[in-house]
């Protein structure tokens, strides 16, 4: 099967919307100014795209302010226990599964151990992919972080978690086992698309936000191959002069139960190829602009985008 060289390289799309905003951290685009939520982020962007006036590839138009502040442990906040946890999935999960760990250990006022990355068939170590002295000064104040677990100190029950996980689930579903047990393992897992709304301002908003965003940082070597990645698609890009969009759309999480519109709600909480294209075209993107994505293979669903945007790119064919 002949294979497009955009193809080949949209097969890296996923990493390398990952590590573009692991380089937005990197670059201080979110600074310590708190907000409310992490919606006034897209909100700011959003603007700043349609206001300007300069088109839609305008650069830093206007920084990024942190969804997080930043809480500080107290005395009497002593850790009780450890949280371990592994990342798996692939690198697209390890900020929900950091999230929802710093949340849960921050709630249980538990020390939490610096976690491994799980493949099919292999097992790294933290500081191979990402760097742990940039995610434990991050994490300075907010939760405890260790590196290893003293020797006589065991792992403690699996305990699953969903995605996104409430202090109402940690209440009734963690915390009895954490003070029973005294440590425990946390296994994320996604339940379907979880694009529900939650309460504003609830406590744990900006500790999810703060371990999503503002943590993870790749190693440099590791970082340096993927940039060499980037450069190659911007190369390929060059219709847009360099410039394309990567896009994390799925179309068979658009069937899943999340996904699904509510009559009496007036918001939606996924959208398809053809109101993405005409979202593309409203700000100001034009047929020549390239665009990547997380699809794994092309789905009759995506003409209506490739119509609009005719540069458009699966993962394979």
């Amino acid at each position: 099967m002949t294979m497009d060289a955009r193809q080949v390289l949209a097969g890296v799309l996923t990493i390398t919307m990952f590590v573009m905003l692991g380089d937005m951290i990197k670059r201080d685009h979110f600074d310590s100014l708190p907000v409310d939520s992490e919606a006034s982020i897209h909100a700011n962007r959003k603007q700043s795209l349609l206001t300007n006036g300069v088109g839609p590839w305008k650069q830093d138009a206007q920084s990024l302010t942190s969804c997080w502040s930043k809480p500080l442990l107290g005395e009497a906040d002593e850790s009780q226990g450890y949280v371990t946890f592994s990342l798996t999935n692939g690198p697209e999960y390890h900020l929900s599964q950091i999230a929802d760990a710093v949340v849960i250990a921050r709630y249980l006022r538990a020390t939490l151990l610096l976690p491994d990355i799980r493949g099919p068939s292999e097992q790294r170590k933290f500081e191979h992919v990402y760097d742990v002295e940039q995610f434990v000064k991050k994490l300075d104040g907010v939760v405890k972080v260790a590196k290893s677990l003293p020797s006589k100190v065991v792992t403690g029950p699996l305990v699953k978690v969903p995605s996104r996980v409430t202090e109402e689930y940690i209440t009734a579903n963690i915390e009895p086992i954490f003070r029973s047990k005294g440590n425990i393992r946390l296994a994320t897992y996604f339940p379907s698309v979880n694009m529900k709304k939650t309460k504003e301002n609830s406590n744990i908003d900006s500790i999810a936000c703060l371990g999503m965003f503002g943590t993870l940082e790749l190693q440099p070597e590791v970082n340096g191959v993927v940039e060499s990645m980037v450069e190659r698609l911007k190369t390929l890009s060059r219709k847009s002069n360099g410039q394309f969009i990567a896009v994390d759309l799925r179309v068979d999480m658009l069937e899943k139960k999340g996904c699904q519109g509510n009559s009496a709600s007036k918001s939606k909480s996924c959208y398809g190829p053809q109101e993405i294209a005409m979202f593309l075209r409203k700000i100001g993107f034009n047929k020549d602009t390239t665009i990547y994505l997380t699809q794994s293979r092309w789905d009759n669903s995506l003409d209506a985008l490739k119509d609009l945007f005719p540069r458009t790119y699966t993962k394979v064919k």
